[in-house]
């Protein structure tokens, strides 16, 4: 285990000047469509039980209990995008277990026009990733597991396809209800370029998390921090808030809490209510959503989500929902079936 880590940290410290944000391609892969995920605030990497859907976003998350199991993901997302999930996992044997995925998304027809702006027809774009993940149990409290990608997108009569891998290594401890993941998430390299001889990277994410269940009360809460391979999250044009002493010409900072904000563009939070062992409440804060996507006249609840889960018998249903803006939220919806006993 002590390799592996140190394995990690060597690739964190090759890569750390990664780009975020709309600088990378194949940014569809940066939308969760697990309903679970979704309703705690987004890619939560240190969860823990029987959800195929976890695994998505750290394939160390992979167990023997997800033997046999299928999940289905919708989501409802804007302006007429919609997004669908398939995966099935299957344990080799008491310590590798694997599985096969599938993810679309559908970004809908769109106007074709000439440099002219006369209307010529209509053109479609997609999105999708085929993906095979294994995870391997060290021991009782430690895991690693690995998804590859291929990776193929379409715009018009344009297309592009890469591969990409997650890396992750997760530590569970069942007696004190603890887990803890590091996840190395879509490193790697774009084959065929959408515009000729222009390469794109792809959406590099490095993220820590930790999920704790109280002992004595059914609470269960997650922290994950995410893009750990640059500091400053800010858009442009917000990296920008100083302005000059024009009689001094010091740079004055407009903005007095630079430390805390910096910081917490990077934490996601979420909490589930353990209702009972068939039915879970969540809810989720993205600090980094809020401040980017709230309107200053009226910030509503951009940045919160929250959902619900709930088992009969061999089926688990789960729904998720996510506020980005006053224009509206995200609608996510899963469904997880045991095909075995």
């Amino acid at each position: 285990m002590k390799s592996f880590l140190f394995s990690l940290c060597c690739i964190i410290a090759s890569i750390a000047q990664a780009q975020v944000g709309g600088n990378a391609v194949f940014q569809s892969l940066n939308i969760n469509p697990s309903a679970r995920q979704a309703g705690i605030g987004g890619n939560i990497v240190s969860a823990w039980d029987s959800d195929p859907s976890l695994a998505l976003s750290n394939p160390a998350l992979l167990d023997s209990l997800m033997h046999r199991n299928l999940s289905l993901s919708y989501v409802n997302y804007f302006a007429d995008i919609n997004l669908g999930f398939a995966s099935y996992v299957h344990r080799i044997d008491t310590s590798w277990t694997i599985s096969g995925s599938v993810q679309f998304v559908s970004y809908g027809k769109q106007s074709q026009r000439d440099e002219t702006g006369l209307e010529t027809g209509e053109f479609s774009a997609g999105d999708y990733a085929f993906i095979a993940g294994a995870s391997k149990r060290i021991d009782s409290l430690f895991s690693i597991g690995v998804n590859a990608k291929f990776l193929y997108g379409t715009i018009g009569g344009f297309s592009s396809s890469g591969a990409a891998m997650d890396i992750a290594g997760s530590y569970l401890q069942p007696k004190r209800k603890l887990g803890m993941a590091m996840v190395i998430r879509n490193l790697g390299y774009q084959f065929n370029y959408f515009s000729e001889n222009l390469r794109e990277k792809l959406p590099l994410d490095i993220q820590v998390g930790i999920t704790k269940e109280l002992k004595y009360a059914p609470l269960r809460f997650n922290l994950t921090a995410n893009n750990l391979q640059r500091w400053d999250l800010r858009p442009e044009e917000d990296e920008q808030e100083s302005e000059v002493d024009p009689i001094t010409g010091e740079v004055i900072e407009t903005n007095d809490f630079v430390f805390g904000d910096l910081l917490m563009r990077h934490i996601t939070v979420g909490a589930e209510i353990l209702v009972s062992s068939n039915m879970q409440l969540r809810f989720g804060y993205n600090y980094k959503r809020r401040q980017e996507m709230k309107l200053e006249e009226r910030p509503g609840t951009a940045g919160f989500s929250w959902g619900f889960g709930f088992r009969i018998k061999k089926m688990q249903f789960n729904y998720g929902r996510s506020v980005y803006h006053l224009a509206g939220p995200s609608n996510h919806f899963t469904l997880s079936m045991a095909l075995g006993s």
